[in-house]
């Protein structure tokens, strides 16, 4: 677009946020970002003077592309309708191989429209793994896929003696169900009824029949729902603070599967650690969970791993064990493992022995840091490019990366911004910066690395702040030795199994102040000691004998 066809003669001498995000093809919070790192200038009346907003879209849009960075999506989007309407037309040719098109309609969903949907279809060696072969004649029972996409888990219903009048599918895309009954009737000659355009989270609430015997899906991970529709779907389904749409169709689903009914959820990993999800565990764990397994990363393009879980609809029996399949490995946990955790969290990955020893140390008396800290993140410049310089400069503050945070130090400073704060898109309260004592960690890491400072440095977003109450029983600087040691590092990692370093997950973390109260300093073998755990030569923790 050309700069007179946005700025002609007629134009007014500024712009509003909302006139301005529709003429350079981005939402308004991008235009609010733009105007705090002052890419944009606002005149007296509150508007944005249509000389910066010229100059902007010549000098700096083009060159820096930061419409594409502020709205990722522009990069990858399609026409949908005229992608469906030519799959569509495909399906009915005669020498149509329904298969084939499964795999290239998927491969032809942009980035975009995958994530706002939340569609990811599962890898055929997946379903064969999560929907094994159940042990009975399953000619009468009934099936059902509530996000059948292509009709992978419908394919396999099939494989395993499900009758096609028995499957049932649901997908609110046309293309998608088409495929799936091109599929069914390709391999059965069956042309069914029961897969349909639906939504089944509209389906469900409305659901009065008995159920189904078997419900195996991949529901949307994280589709865009507004915050109304959210809420009330999770009303009607009781979900509590749990209104993720992953926890939305995982209530659907056991309000559509009979009594003593199987169960079985691909689910991104947040579903079994993220506090948001905290209800649907819950409600997972008063019944009879099977099989937890970590797929790792089966998507592509997707950092997200990907976990399911398998259960029957009805009470857990006493004594019941989970069998947990993580890296290769398999063993058993008992529900009480799990039960015993903070949140809930399932965490499937940590094996039988060290469960045993979390679940011990998590019976004993501890404090946390919830309630007990401040928490503050750290500078969001908006444009480090534009900002951050390697040298000192007059008016300029060193600043601090999540990487420049060592386990037994802090590396001298090699960044430095302007000292103006008000220059950038996010600061904390700059009291946090400047507290006497404060601890500074790292966010993106699978370790805790923390450093305890009491020099008011300033930090980047990678980096965090905590500061501990005044009240709270144990030193700043002991705080930090114990979350660096190696034993908080093992419960952290048994717990969480995260790379990144969440409040939440911190606040969690059982700390044994009993035993620390006036310590000067963090004696690791006397706090395992007072425990009643020991390390072994390999460094692995374990409940005495």
């Amino acid at each position: 677009m050309k700069q007179h066809d946005l700025f002609g003669e007629t134009e007014p001498p500024h712009f509003t946020i909302r006139q301005s995000a529709m003429l350079l093809g981005v939402c308004p919070a991008t235009i609010r970002n733009w105007i705090k790192t002052q890419y944009l200038t606002l005149d007296q009346n509150g508007g944005i003077t249509r000389d910066s907003l010229a100059r902007f879209q010549t000098k700096f849009l083009a060159r820096e592309k930061l419409t594409q960075r502020a709205n990722k999506s522009l990069k990858d989007t399609h026409h949908h309708a005229k992608l469906a309407a030519k799959f569509l037309a495909k399906i009915t040719e005669p020498d149509a191989a329904p298969d084939k098109l499964g795999t290239e309609y998927e491969a032809s969903l942009s980035d975009s429209f995958r994530n706002r949907e939340g569609i990811y279809y599962t890898p055929a060696d997946v379903v064969r793994d999560l929907f094994s072969a159940p042990a009975q004649d399953n000619r009468n029972a009934s099936f059902c896929d509530p996000c059948c996409g292509s009709g992978n888990f419908i394919v396999r219903a099939l494989e395993l003696g499900f009758s096609p009048k028995n499957i049932h599918g649901y997908d609110i895309d046309p293309v998608a169900v088409a495929i799936t009954k091109a599929r069914i009737y390709k391999l059965s000659g069956y042309k069914v009824e029961n897969i349909k355009t639906a939504d089944f989270l509209e389906t469900a609430i409305g659901q009065e029949q008995d159920g189904f015997d078997f419900i195996y899906t991949n529901p949307p991970w994280g589709k865009k729902m507004t915050k109304k529709t959210r809420m009330a779907i999770g009303s009607s389904l009781q979900a509590g603070a749990s209104t993720d749409t992953c926890s939305l169709f995982f209530l659907a689903c056991l309000k559509c599967l009979k009594h003593n009914g199987t169960l079985g959820l691909l689910l991104p990993e947040s579903f079994f650690n993220i506090a948001v999800f905290e209800g649907a565990r819950i409600k997972a764990l008063q019944l009879s969970i099977e099989r937890l397994i970590d797929y790792e990363k089966v998507f592509k393009g997707l950092v997200t791993k990907a976990q399911a879980m398998a259960l029957k609809n009805r009470p857990p029996a006493p004594c019941a064990k989970i069998v947990c399949e993580s890296a290769g490995r398999r063993y058993q946990r008992s529900m009480a493992s799990f039960a015993s955790n903070p949140k809930s969290i399932l965490n499937l990955y940590c094996d039988t022995q060290s469960a045993r020893a979390l679940q011990h140390l998590l019976s004993l008396p501890f404090i946390t840091l919830k309630n007990q800290a401040t928490w503050g993140l750290g500078i969001v410049t908006g444009n480090n490019k534009k900002f951050i310089k390697s040298t000192h400069e007059q008016v300029y503050t060193p600043v601090y990366k999540g990487v420049d945070i060592l386990p037994g130090g802090l590396k001298p400073a090699s960044n430095f911004i302007p000292s103006d704060m008000s220059l950038y898109q996010q600061v904390a309260p700059l009291e946090f910066y400047e507290a006497r004592e404060k601890l500074i960690y790292r966010f993106i890491s699978n370790r805790l690395i923390f450093f305890y400072d009491n020099r008011q440095r300033y930090v980047l977003n990678s980096a965090n702040i905590l500061i501990p109450d005044k009240n709270f029983p144990i030193s700043a600087a002991v705080l930090a030795e114990i979350l660096n040691s190696d034993f908080i590092n093992w419960v952290f990692s048994k717990l969480f199994n995260t790379h990144k370093v969440l409040r939440g997950d911190l606040e969690s973390l059982p700390i044994h102040s009993q035993f620390l109260i006036n310590a000067s300093s963090f004696d690791e073998a006397r706090y395992l000691e007072k425990l009643d755990i020991e390390k072994d030569q390999n460094g692995a923790y374990r409940i005495k004998r």
